[in-house]
């Protein structure tokens, strides 16, 4: 198996100047297959969004599902307009830059430059329309990111104010700088579909937005740390296989064509990477808290998709395996670092997406094709400047929406549940889930319970029916 995959590994390790070179132009019906599996990629990657809602309401409470699928809801239709407006151009100016490789825009709206945008002319494998909506399932993929990090606690209103300035602007500029053809590249880095372009970038702005804000009622005390449980693991687990099946279009789309042996090499890797990454999470879960935890194996699947995506064509299969089982065992270790460090992720963004994006990021300088210390360094130095730029926006908007209209709900607003207090209505009106009854196990029959939003008596007959 190695020895069929060196010509293929010895191709990809070719500089980049070789796959530049002039190449005859495909066939129309080579073109039509290269945009039709470029569109088959976007709309996978659009059903993330989908796995994304589900996910971020498996993870947190009954009483706020409301409001985390309507911030699902809304990022997409957000993410489209601002990312037409002005975000597409400043991410891809061409040779519109205004400040050295820094930052450049060729203007307002989506606007073909003529006919040939429609054919090869454009590009050897997608029209400018098929360019736009794929690149913008992207930048609205970024926004999400920050969605659950922040999760209920956060202003409606506040959070969608954030994430159309994020996603017009400082994603965009974030990416010029690589696929826009700015300094990054120029520099030698690499990230072939976004471990830190997309992922980590959502991820140093989710890192902000919890700074700010600060943790959700109860969670720490002086006597530790109080785990405030997801109402639906269903839910979580029917998000996580959404998104890994989104991920053959982010990572196989990311090819940019198809080509036969590049997509496929993608998505072998893609998916041994977050193959194991569910082990490596089940494996150190299970020894360091002694049980076998569900919530760490799904977080070690997107740890493992969300490293690979860096250097997902640059790798062999081994590579893949090890990329993934190393997120695994970090995502584990990092869930319990933050909430050491008292910064409140109710879905684990940062430990997947932060932590991993950058590993992956570095891992294109350890394993692969471009492994090697040069290439190591200027991931490094890819992966600080993008970091920074990507924090100290982020922190800028969110403390500027804090000082003038707010980020975060009333005491009483998040005891109730943003259900309530945002929408009006809740997701589930006619049970009370389980996890919002407080000590539920250890109460008499008949006796006041305590619920996250007051007190209530409950009789015995119904008291029976609930489950802790």
């Amino acid at each position: 198996m190695l020895r069929r995959a060196l010509p293929l590994l010895a191709v990809l390790a070719m500089p980049d100047l070789l796959l530049a070179q002039d190449a005859p132009a495909p066939s129309a019906e080579m073109f039509t297959i290269n945009n039709l599996w470029m569109m088959i990629a976007t709309g996978l990657v659009f059903i993330m969004h989908l796995g994304f809602a589900t996910l971020e309401a498996g993870l947190t409470q009954a009483k706020n599902t409301v409001n985390v699928l309507f911030k699902n809801t809304i990022i997409p239709s957000l993410g489209l307009l601002t990312y037409a407006l002005i975000g597409f151009n400043l991410m891809y100016p061409g040779d519109a830059w205004i400040a050295g490789k820094f930052l450049g825009f060729s203007g307002l709206g989506i606007v073909p430059s003529g006919p040939e945008a429609m054919t090869s002319a454009y590009n050897f494998g997608y029209t400018y329309w098929t360019d736009f909506l794929f690149q913008a399932m992207f930048a609205a993929t970024c926004a999400t990111i920050v969605s659950g990090a922040v999760a209920e606690r956060v202003k409606l209103g506040s959070f969608i104010i954030f994430s159309a300035i994020f996603v017009a602007f400082v994603y965009p500029v974030a990416g010029s700088w690589q696929w826009g053809g700015g300094f990054l590249k120029e520099m030698g880095f690499y990230d072939f579909a976004g471990s830190t372009i997309v992922h980590a970038i959502g991820g140093w702005a989710a890192l902000a937005g919890i700074m700010l804000l600060g943790p959700r009622l109860g969670k720490y005390s002086a006597k530790g740390t109080r785990p405030i449980l997801g109402h639906s693991m269903p839910l979580a687990v029917i998000g996580t296989f959404m998104l890994w099946l989104g991920w053959f279009g982010f990572n196989g789309g990311s090819v940019l064509s198809a080509d036969p042996a590049l997509v496929s090499l993608t998505l072998v890797t893609t998916c041994l990477a977050g193959a194991a990454g569910s082990i490596g999470a089940m494996v150190t879960s299970w020894i360091t808290n002694k049980k076998p935890d569900l919530s760490m194996v799904l977080n070690g699947i997107l740890a493992g998709l969300v490293s690979i995506t860096a250097g997902a064509d640059q790798m062999g299969p081994l590579d893949a395996v090890l990329i993934g089982a190393i997120a695994g065992i970090l995502v584990v270790f990092a869930v319990g670092l933050f909430d050491k460090l008292k910064l409140d992720d109710p879905v684990g963004a940062l430990s997947v997406h932060l932590v991993n994006g950058v590993w992956g990021t570095l891992a294109v300088g350890l394993f692969g094709a471009k492994a090697g210390l040069d290439q190591l360094k200027i991931q490094g130095i890819g992966v600080l400047a993008v970091g920074a730029f990507s924090f100290v926006a982020a922190y800028v908007i969110f403390f500027l929406l804090r000082a003038t209209i707010g980020i975060r709900v009333s005491a009483a607003e998040e005891l109730e549940g943003l259900d309530l207090g945002e929408h009006g209505y809740p997701a589930y009106p006619y049970f009370t889930p389980a996890n919002d009854v407080a000590a539920l196990g250890s109460v008499g029959l008949g006796a006041p319970v305590v619920f996250e939003h007051g007190s209530e008596l409950i009789p015995a007959p119904a008291r029976s029916a609930v489950t802790a």
